[in-house]
């Protein structure tokens, strides 16, 4: 059994936070600037400080031909973890030991020097991956195809637009072969057909030349098609470590709401949503599909709204709307007298497809106006099968909503 290309061990990153008070008027900076001098003299007081631990107790194996997604929220420690691996930063504790050559896109336009051309950049990166001239000059034409770059290819990079830039990182880190490669978020710059054509180049990679790829993205989708491996982060620590959908899964179940109603903690002097509940047809925030689901809204306006408008949308795991429902038209508006309005929306059919959803409300007065509120509850239900699977079984990403239609077939060549 060969050895894993990379292994961590107890991998921490520590960070030094300072904290200033802030001086909101001319007087508290003089002031704050006499104190200085005199504790500095007297080598006296300094500004707070705070350890904040990025990365705690990290360990894990990845071996050759791995395809590994990096799961977690914002601040979770995965754009900290690839930049040890891609030995960009050193750890506080712990080791990483990687086997092979790296190559890495953790921000656009990472390893090109900006006065430099598209070509020049091209030899310097694969120089930096440890290849001869030659080597690179072999998949230069190959590189060039695949960036779409070729009348930019003389131009200093610093010139290039965001898009430019990933597609010709991009092109130079998959093809100048490396044994691991690591990306973190930057194909979520380029366009929709670049995209595509970068996720067919990572399957072809790890699938038919056996490379190692450790991909960070928020397209959860993305991920779930592209990784059969997961690691789930919170926090700076390893939460799960396994199959990608049973680590999808996890990172959504830490994420949804152990509650079916939402109560804002304050009650200001205008109009505002106070309280949501979802009912949904089984416990737990479970909705079948096919079944009803309602949403009770309660809103507070103590002032008279002589012209209300109210909405939802419906967002996928993705943060993706899928749904948007409303009450009252630019034609038709409803009107608030002063006091509580309940509102009460069922769906009598639930054709969502399987997956997590949360909300998002719309609170307003007439078209123009700036709104009273726009709320993302920390509310979410999760829509299950219950029925006997469909013929195809699309997944979650696949498509959003399974619709009922009416088909006609006619075959005029039958005898």
């Amino acid at each position: 059994m060969p050895p894993p290309v990379i292994s961590v061990e107890g991998l921490g990153k520590r960070y030094t936070l300072s904290h200033q008070k802030r001086q909101d008027t001319l007087r508290d900076s003089l002031t704050q600037g006499v104190r200085a001098l005199f504790t500095g003299i007297r080598g006296g007081a300094r500004d707070d400080k705070e350890d904040f631990w990025a990365l705690r107790d990290v360990s894990f194996e990845i071996n050759q031909g791995d395809v590994v997604g990096i799961i977690g929220r914002n601040g979770a420690g995965k754009s900290t973890l690839l930049k040890i691996l891609s030995r960009i930063t050193e750890p506080t504790t712990g080791r990483a030991v990687i086997r092979g050559r790296v190559a890495s896109l953790l921000e656009v336009g990472t390893g090109f020097h900006p006065e430099l051309s598209g070509r020049e950049n091209i030899f310097l990166n694969g120089a930096i991956l440890g290849m001869s001239r030659e080597e690179i000059a072999r998949k230069f034409d190959e590189i060039v195809a695949f960036a779409e770059v070729e009348r930019f290819l003389d131009t200093q990079v610093k010139h290039y637009s965001s898009g430019m830039y990933v597609r010709l990182a991009f092109a130079v880190a998959a093809h100048l072969e490396p044994e691991i490669l690591i990306v973190d978020e930057v194909l979520a710059v380029g366009d929709i057909a670049f995209q595509k054509k970068c996720l067919g180049k990572i399957r072809s990679v790890s699938s038919q030349e056996g490379r190692t790829v450790l991909i960070v993205s928020h397209n959860l989708s993305q991920i779930a098609t592209l990784a059969d491996r997961g690691i789930l982060l919170d926090k700076g620590r390893l939460v799960t470590d396994g199959e990608i959908s049973q680590v999808t899964q996890e990172y959504f179940g830490r994420n949804q709401s152990a509650t079916s109603e939402f109560v804002a903690q304050t009650s200001p002097d205008r109009p505002h949503l106070h309280r949501v509940k979802i009912i949904t047809s089984e416990p737990g925030n479970i909705q079948a599909y096919g079944k009803a689901l309602t949403l009770e809204f309660e809103l507070h306006h103590p002032e008279p709204v002589p012209e209300a408008f109210f909405s939802f949308q419906t967002l996928n795991a993705n943060a993706q709307p899928v749904a948007h429902l409303w009450l009252g038209s630019t034609t038709q508006p409803f009107a608030f007298q002063p006091g509580t309005t309940l509102l009460r929306c069922e769906i009598p059919f639930v054709r969502m497809n399987v997956g997590l959803y949360n909300l998002r409300a719309f609170f307003s007065g007439p078209p123009g106006s700036p709104f009273f509120e726009v709320t993302e509850p920390p509310l979410a239900f999760e829509v299950v099968r219950l029925d006997p699977p469909t013929v195809f079984g699309w997944r979650s990403e696949a498509c959003a909503y399974y619709e009922e239609a009416a088909w006609q077939i006619r075959n005029p060549s039958a005898p």
